[in-house]
């Protein structure tokens, strides 16, 4: 009798054994399946995390290669970029620094990815930024080339009437002052200090004037005074220390003159001769007419411009 109680004592403590065992290793079963699960579950994260800095440094890269091209045709417009320039160069080493950095966990994943979406945020502004400003300065530098193709344009139109008003000018004295016979092969020349030719007012200093007399009547032979007179386009008379006024009687009647030369020669029915004037001030930039007179009025006259 007492046998049969001890076993069977024994049984239900071997069962009970067997139901603890059981639920040991169910708990602790359930519990390694948790944190494979939770492993597996954060590495995930980390990979998707791993994939997106990558996707946001790509793209980083891309925003900085844009904007050094803005900054190189900003400065080519003649932009301003001081602060914009830092700050970007503030960002991309904060970019590089991250990129350097092995993250230790998860946590340290996340803020890496949030502080370069933060700065492609802070990069795409100021790019939108910098192409509006370029744009505004391409429209700028548009305008005001339009603006000095139009100056250009009334320049040059204002250039040909003052030059047209020199040649209405020399028109004017041939008709009203042409003596009795002409200079011909009418030539000016204008020089700078060493003989060389020059048409800027500032390097002008003196003048040749040459011409032909040919088939000068018989009457007109002999000693003669000719007078080199040099107007501006408006027919005032060029400075001169010792200017010559006189009248000469040309066919259309008395013309008083002022000359800045006056040249005693004897004619003869045909010969070549010169002026050689040195100007006492330096002319302004401008149009002028040269006139070579006798006695008995103009014998040729030519018009001159000087530039600046």
């Amino acid at each position: 009798m007492a046998n049969n109680n001890n076993s069977n004592v024994y049984g239900i403590v071997v069962t009970v054994l067997l139901v603890l065992a059981a639920g040991l290793g169910f708990f602790f079963w359930n519990k390694s399946k948790k944190y494979l699960a939770e492993k597996e579950k954060i590495e995930m994260e980390r990979q998707a995390l791993e994939a997106e800095k990558m996707r946001v440094e790509v793209s980083l890269d891309s925003l900085s290669n844009a904007y050094s091209v803005l900054r190189t045709e900003n400065e080519s417009l003649q932009g301003r970029l001081n602060s914009s320039a830092e700050f970007v160069q503030q960002k991309e080493a904060a970019i590089r620094q991250i990129r350097n950095v092995n993250a230790r966990d998860i946590k340290d994943l996340r803020n890496q990815v949030e502080d370069l979406k933060k700065m492609k945020i802070e990069l795409e502004t100021i790019i939108t930024s910098l192409q509006a400003e370029n744009e505004a300065l391409k429209n700028e530098n548009l305008r005001l080339t339009e603006e000095n193709t139009q100056l250009k344009g009334s320049n040059t139109e204002l250039t040909g009437q003052v030059e047209d008003l020199a040649k209405k000018l020399e028109e004017q004295i041939r008709k009203t002052q042409s003596a009795t016979f002409k200079a011909t092969s009418f030539s000016v020349q204008l020089e700078r200090k060493g003989s060389r030719l020059t048409t800027r007012a500032k390097k002008l200093r003196e003048m040749s004037v040459s011409f032909d007399l040919a088939d000068v009547p018989t009457t007109f032979q002999g000693a003669q005074k000719l007078y080199l007179a040099i107007t501006d386009d408006q027919g005032n008379p060029i400075a001169s220390s010792n200017p010559t006024k006189t009248t000469v009687y040309a066919p259309a009647g008395a013309i008083e003159i002022i000359a800045q030369q006056v040249k005693d020669v004897f004619l003869q029915q045909t010969q070549r001769l010169s002026f050689n004037y040195k100007f006492d001030e330096k002319l302004r930039a401008g149009n002028y007419v040269v006139g070579i007179y006798c006695d008995k009025g103009l014998l040729g006259a030519s018009s001159f411009r000087l530039g600046k």
